[in-house]
Order: C-alpha cells, then structure tokens, then sequence
C-alpha cells in the first residue's frame, strides 16, 4: 500500500510540474522573451520551457508503454514512435532556448547510444545557429581588445559573419600590421551567466527524472555536457590546445591547424590564421577537385587515432563544421583542423589500457576483452563493446570489418530484447569520463566516414594499427630491470609484427575490394557509356534512313505528278 502511495505521489509531482510548466510557457510567449533584457527572467522562461518538455517526455514514456509487454512487436514500435515524438519535442525546446541548449543538443546527437530517432532528428542542430547583430559582437571585440573603434587593429572587418555556432560566431579581418588574413572569433554576449543558469536547470532536471523514475538516469549525461561547455567558454584556454594539437601534428603534411594572435586574443575573443577549405562531407566539392572521399576518410580516421592511441590528447567537437578540406597539399588535399574549445586530455592508463582493448577487439580475444570491461567497471557489458566499436558480435566467426552473419543478428537481437532502460544507464555511468569521450568522438568519425563512402574497415584499420603503436610507447617506469625492459621491447616487438602482417593481409583485402568495388564502377559506366553511344549510332542510322526513304518517296510524288501532267496535256 505505501509503495502504490508513493507511486500515485511521484505521477501527481510529476502532473503537477507539467502543468506548471503548461501554465508558465502559456504566460510568457516568445514575445515576452524577446522584449525584456533581463538575464534572470530570460533564464526562468528557458529554464520553464525545459521543464515542460522533459516533465512531459517522461510522463509520455511512462504512460504510453503502460501495459505492453518489453518483448512484443507493438512494445518496439511504439518505443519507437515515442522516440521520434520526444525527439521533435526537445529539439523544438532546443531551438526556442538557443545557447547551451543548442549545444546540449548537438552533445547528445553525438552520442550513439541514445536511440537513433534522438541522434537523427537532433542532428539538425548542427547547422542550427542564428548570429547576433554586429553591434552587439562590435561591443565584446572593443571592450575585450581595449579599442576605440576596430580600425586601430583591423584595415578590414566583415560585419557579416563566416560561420556562426551556438556560442560564438566568426568574422573574416584583415590587420593593419603586414595586412594579415584572420579569423576572429567572438563570444556571444552575456553567455557566461546563461550558462551558468542553464546548467543548475539541467542537473535539476536529470535529477529530478531519475527520482519520479529510477531506471531514467541521466546525471551521466549532464555531467560530462558541463564539464565540456565550461573549458569551451575560454578562448584563451582553447587557444592553447590549438597551440598543442599543432606541436602534435607539426611532422604531417595532411593536417594543417591555424597560427593564434596572441595579442588580440581574450577570454572572449580568439583571433587566428584564417584558413580556407570546405566542409569535410561537401562531396560536391570534393568531387569537383577530383580528391578521393576515401582517402579523404582515411586520412580522417588515422588523424583521430593518432590523437587517441598516440597523444592522448583529443579533439572533442568533431563535427563538419571544425574540419575543412583544403586542395593544398603533397596528395592534392590537407585536413584543416578548427574550434578546440572541447579537449580532452586521456588518462595515460586509460590510453594504455583503450589501446589493450582494441589490441584485443582485432585478434578476437573474449578473455582479454572481458578483462578490460572489468577494469573500466562495466562487467557484464564488456561482451557488448565488440559490437559498438567493431559491428560484431564477441563470438563473431566473421573478419574485421566484415560485420555480422544473418544468425549472429538474429541472436544479438534476441539478446538485447532483455535490456531495460536501467542497465543502459548502469552502463554508461560506470565508464570512466575518458571513455565517454572516446565513445563520443568514434560516433561522429563513424558518420563522418560513412557519409564520405568509406567502407568499416577504413577507421577499424586506422584504430587497430595506432592502438598497437601506442602501446608500443608504454612507459618503462613500472620496472628498474634493465632486462625486463629489453623483454617487454622484445614482446611488444613480436606483436608489432604479428599484428602489422595481420593489417598487411587485410589491407590487401581491403585493397582488392576497392579494386572490385572501383573495377564494377568503371565497367557499369563504360558499359552505360557504350549503351548511349550504341544507341546515338543507331538513333543516327534510323534517322538516315527515313531521310532516305522520305525523300525517295518525294522522288516517286514528283515522278508521278509529271507523268499525270505528262498524260494530261495529250488528252484532246
């Protein structure tokens, strides 16, 4: 009897709050938000409107599932439904809040394991982004650079930004000084307190969903969101990681990072190198140059795990918009790399132990792989990591990249129809914040790779190869013997050229498909080719030919109309 009281208690909370939040958004319309400057009561209606929509999500969930047993047809598609449905509905609330919930909503859209119909639908928010009049961009630029007017600094500013984004926007300059081309970066003003608001809102938020309903957790969620969104808001702290990825990649001809002007960079305002390129998926473009989207992934993915397995050092925010594709460079293209507000610095034993992992993903090691799950905290789940990184199942007879077998679906469907919610969110809060990162960064590489056409086994390769070269740089500390430090160099070696013939072979496979998959292109286009020149002939010789009988059938007209003249002037 308690217990149904306290259920009845959490449903009548939770009614209670979606009315308020009802009541509150019917009170104060668009209009309203619009016409008052005040910072507080700005941030009550967005933090109201954010209350509505999850109260009301959840309340949805709860109700609409009510009664339908989790392993039925008509349980998936109205779990289904119900996603698509609140995926609108947040990404509606997105949009009317703008700032942090912009980016709250490109945060979540990274992350695969929410449901697709979340990541697809509030995918869109990557574009998202309204710039603000240049006056108010002009006052943060002259307060921060101490100026009375921009023409002391700048020959020429463009008022109309180049790119705007949930937080910032840029400007394309030139400076008085040697009439240097530059990007300036802009902070929106009064972020920095919305922020703030916002995220109090949020964590009450998730707190509140993970107390009316326990299996809902998503503090997870909201935790690493703030900790990326506050180092993001500092300029001058991602003009230094700017400075660090540079140092890392300064030997590679493929990538190229930007130059910071320090002396008109701020908290709020990053002034840098500007740097011309197009979006990494504008295949169109990619196209037009004649640079392979392949090698374009490729290049991508081997970027990203150099700064994985190598560096442990890691850009965040990867997305189309912070990685261009210039057609300068030895190969006829180079990665232009933007926006490092979000960097993680890894662990160094979670590197050496993320590369073990996938040390062990690419020789099938169950053993090893469950090991590892034990030492991350998840466990039971570890069997699950096969899956997510590699598309196949831990007992997966089929090669890397390959993906799974019609009956190796089959199973893994029929086991996943026994996970709740809760343990969806017992897994993700018991990975180390290192991993979620990488987690994050994998997802957008996956759809970035994919949409450029490369195949799985592209990133895979990439992944496995700079795994087994950073582990190769594991530090010698852990003994003073000077010949255990030679027999582990001698170890790690043996692996080296195990695992670099095992790359060798599938490199060749992978070779020898894009032959097949380029071969079949080019003989379907020269068979199309041959087929409309075959025809044109044809269409030609047809269109000959009835010349020719049409004007034999004037001859024959003609021949017979003298020939009746011919008879009719002999006729007395």
């Amino acid at each position: 009897m308690v217990t149904r009281r306290r259920i009845f208690n959490k449903y009548l909370i939770a009614g209670v709050i979606a009315g308020a939040g009802i009541t509150f958004q019917t009170l104060t319309p668009n209009s309203f938000l619009s016409s008052t400057d005040s910072p507080f009561i700005n941030g009550v209606v967005r933090s109201s409107r954010a209350l509505f929509t999850i109260t009301s999500t959840v309340i949805d969930y709860k109700f609409a599932l009510y009664g339908l047993n989790p392993h039925s047809e008509d349980y998936r598609l109205t779990l289904s439904e119900l996603h698509l449905r609140s995926a609108k509905r947040i990404l509606t609330m997105c949009e009317a809040n703008k700032g942090i919930y912009i980016k709250a909503g490109q945060f979540v859209a990274a992350i695969r394991q929410v449901p697709k119909e979340y990541s697809t639908t509030l995918s869109s928010l990557q574009d998202h982004a309204i710039p603000f009049q240049f006056e108010s961009i002009k006052q943060v630029l002259v307060s921060n650079l101490g100026l009375n007017c921009l023409s002391e600094v700048f020959f020429s500013f463009d008022e109309v930004p180049v790119a705007a984004a949930s937080i910032a926007q840029v400007h394309h300059a030139v400076l008085v000084k040697d009439r240097q081309e530059v990007a300036v970066k802009v902070q929106y003003p009064g972020l920095e307190y919305q922020m703030k608001f916002d995220l109090v809102t949020m964590s009450l938020l998730s707190k509140l969903v993970g107390w009316i309903f326990p299996g809902y957790r998503f503090q997870w969620l909201v935790t690493e969101f703030e900790k990326s969104i506050a180092s993001e808001l500092d300029f001058i702290a991602e003009a230094k990681n700017l400075e660090r990825i540079r140092e890392n990649f300064k030997d590679n001809s493929m990538v190229r990072v930007p130059n910071v002007f320090w002396g008109f960079t701020t908290r709020q305002v990053m002034t840098m190198e500007f740097c011309r390129g197009r979006k990494v998926d504008d295949l169109e473009f990619l196209k037009e140059r004649g640079i392979s989207e392949v090698k374009v992934a490729k290049t991508l993915a081997e970027v990203f795990a150099e700064m994985i397995f190598v560096h442990g050092f890691l850009h965040g925010d990867l997305h189309p918009g912070n990685i261009l594709v210039s057609p300068e460079g030895k190969n006829g293209f180079s990665l232009v790399l933007l926006d490092f507000g979000i960097c993680k610095q890894l662990n160094e034993d979670f590197r050496l132990k993320y590369c073990e992992l996938w040390e062990a993903l690419v020789v099938k090691d169950p053993a090893k792989i469950q090991e590892i799950g034990e030492y991350f905290g998840v466990g039971k789940y570890s069997r699950y990591f096969p899956v997510i990184f590699t598309g196949r199942t831990i007992d997966s007879k089929s090669a890397l990249g390959e993906g799974m077998s019609v009956e190796e679906k089959k199973n893994l469907k029929q086991e996943l129809k026994s996970l709740k919610m809760e343990d969806i969110s017992s897994f993700m809060e018991s990975l180390p914040t290192d991993f979620l990162t990488v987690l994050r960064t994998d997802g957008l590489l996956r759809s970035l790779t994919s949409k450029l056409g490369a195949p799985l086994r592209v990133r895979l390769l990439a992944y496995a190869e700079y795994a087994l070269y950073g582990l190769s740089l594991k530090a010698d500390s852990k003994s003073d013997s000077a010949i255990e430090v030679v027999l582990f160099r001698f170890k790690i070696g043996l692996r080296y050229i195990q695992l670099r013939l095992l790359f060798g072979i599938l490199g060749l496979v992978s070779w020898l498909a894009n032959i097949k998959h380029t071969s079949t292109r080019r003989f379907k286009d020269f068979l199309a080719s041959a087929e409309m020149k075959v025809n044109g002939f044809l269409r030609s010789v047809i269109c000959s030919i009835n010349k020719a009988l049409a004007w034999e059938d004037e001859k024959q007209k003609f021949f017979c109309t003298m020939e009746v003249r011919s008879f009719a002037a002999v006729l007395p």
